[in-house]
């Protein structure tokens, strides 16, 4: 047994070995490091526009203007993740099962590598704010989804396996622009209005398909191709697909429970004041 695990770990390292070319290290470099100045950049910005849109910016406490601006590059991040997902996922030949003999496991491409790229380098940075203002940004949830997500695609990139499943995970970021905009309503004093309800309603809609539903289909979907789960040789990716996923779904439906909750609350005062 021993020896099968040692085989297996030299293995995986191998296709690390192989995988980690010279040009795919300059390409995992230069996008992670895109994904950062990305951030730097949806931060600054935010911080430049939303005292034009919303006047009472200005007014807000130093702690809710760090806030609003780290809003700013997570809701740009999330979009741009979540286009990117799609695309790889849904319009993309890269996972059609059809058109290539690959395993589905192993498929990976210098564009679905940079996606990852710069995605681990929103979520370095925004962990890193995160620790250092704690508890302001987020409590001990936010490290502990951050940081199983970095690890997660870290090993995804370095690896080249199981990007199809790392792409479903990373498409469910679609939820977090509803997320961030009830905050916005909220700190703007916009907690009674028609589009705080309507967003209210669309973000625990979204909620349930993006991270409930489709969780069901990511499990359901390594379920029947677990011959091919099987064949992730790395035995650190191999492990933390079947390990990490299942956290990541029960916090989604922590957050989901407590969202269902927040809009019943709202619809109950609604009635009863009509």
């Amino acid at each position: 047994m021993d020896g099968r695990i040692m085989n297996d770990g030299y293995v995986g390292f191998s296709i690390i070995y192989d995988h980690a070319t010279s040009s795919n290290q300059i390409l995992w470099l230069f996008s992670v490091f895109g994904g950062i100045i990305m951030c730097k950049i949806a931060y600054e910005l935010t911080g430049i526009i939303s005292p034009l849109v919303f006047k009472g910016f200005i007014k807000l406490e130093n702690k809710q203007k760090l806030e609003w601006k780290n809003r700013g590059f997570s809701t740009f991040h999330a979009l741009f993740a979540a286009i990117g997902s799609m695309y790889f996922l849904v319009f993309s030949d890269l996972f059609d099962e059809h058109t290539k003999e690959e395993l589905l496991v192993n498929r990976s491409s210098v564009s679905s590598d940079a996606l990852l790229g710069m995605s681990i380098g929103y979520f370095f940075s925004d962990l890193a704010m995160i620790i250092w203002t704690y508890p302001t940004l987020g409590g001990l949830e936010y490290l502990l989804h951050h940081g199983l997500s970095l690890f997660a695609i870290v090993q995804s990139l370095l690896s080249g396996q199981v990007q199809f499943y790392i792409l479903i995970v990373l498409f469910t970021e679609i939820t977090t622009p509803f997320v961030n905009l009830r905050w916005y309503l909220d700190v703007a004093g916009k907690k009674n209005s028609t589009l705080y309800l309507l967003n209210g309603v669309a973000m625990f809609v979204g909620w349930l398909v993006a991270r409930v539903i489709l969780f069901v289909f990511f499990f359901y979907h390594i379920y029947t191709h677990f011959d091919q789960v099987k064949l992730v040789y790395y035995p650190m990716g191999y492990y933390t697909l079947l390990t990490i996923p299942p956290m990541l779904a029960v916090m989604n439906l922590f957050w989901f429970w407590k969202i269902a909750k927040g809009m019943m609350k709202t619809l109950t005062k609604l009635r009863k004041s009509s």
